[in-house]
């Protein structure tokens, strides 16, 4: 069965038909989800829709561009919520400069305490980087999250920054972009990448994979992006569903 990595089933495009949508995961071979939060208001409804459904867990943070609006308060409120039994990852965080909501100092300082925060509570990171390859690298590296490990959500850069972080034990998240005509770029990093290092993920309601591209995203989507990496890697396409569920239950269920 299918392993969704990074969801947003919280989201208001869901809000007309969210209960008959998740009811029909299972029926269409997604065995869990993980609902990622991204802002403060996100983290109660992302532990709601987990305890709601058997099979959604929960991840907890604050995306970059929400990090203006942090303070100490908050960030010790976001560590009660990481305690709770289906919260199995600390994210969305990490450094986004495509956006100029927040400057890039005030993402670094919370950045790091985030990934402090996984540290003391021994939970993977969720890494959202956009357009801040090497600072998110070396944030990463510095603070020596090796043992926690982690993914790099929706993976935008090239092979050598790919590199990068696979050799620190990371997985990629490989979302919908990898069908796309104009996704060379990702195609070649799942082409060079150990297919044991590679989960997948919608990132819904955002990029749906071709030929929904433009649409809402939802989990049902997801063979669609299975079925590339197989024919990219030249794999069974069973095969590529139950490493990427093995990689995904490696990578968020040791905190359990």
């Amino acid at each position: 069965m299918i392993f969704e990595t990074h969801a947003h089933y919280e989201d208001r495009a869901f809000d007309d038909d969210r209960e008959d949508l998740l009811n029909s995961l299972s029926k269409n071979n997604i065995e869990y989800v993980v609902n990622i939060s991204s802002a403060i208001e996100t983290v109660k409804q992302s532990i709601d829709l987990a305890e709601s459904y058997e099979y959604i867990y929960a991840s907890v943070g604050i995306h970059p561009q929400e990090t203006k609006s942090m303070d100490e308060d908050k960030l010790l409120w976001l560590k009660e919520m990481a305690k709770h039994k289906k919260v199995v990852a600390i994210g969305e965080i990490g450094l986004d400069y495509y956006w100029d909501t927040t400057d890039p100092k005030t993402q670094k300082l919370w950045f790091e305490k985030q990934m402090d925060m996984a540290k003391d509570l021994a939970k993977p990171l969720v890494i959202h980087s956009r357009d801040a390859a090497n600072d998110t690298f070396n944030m990463i590296k510095d603070a020596k999250v090796e043992d926690i490990g982690g993914v790099m959500h929706c993976f935008g850069y090239g092979v050598e920054q790919a590199r990068r972080y696979l050799n620190m034990g990371f997985y990629l998240g490989i979302g919908g972009v990898v069908t796309f005509t104009n996704g060379r770029k990702l195609k070649e990093v799942v082409s060079y990448a150990p297919i044991d290092q590679l989960v997948v993920e919608t990132d819904c309601p955002y990029l749906s994979p071709v030929p929904y591209r433009g649409k809402r995203n939802s989990s049902l989507y997801l063979p669609y992006i299975l079925k590339e990496i197989a024919t990219i890697k030249d794999m069974d396409y069973d095969t590529v569903v139950k490493i990427t569920n093995e990689n995904a239950k490696n990578l968020y269920f040791k905190s359990l």
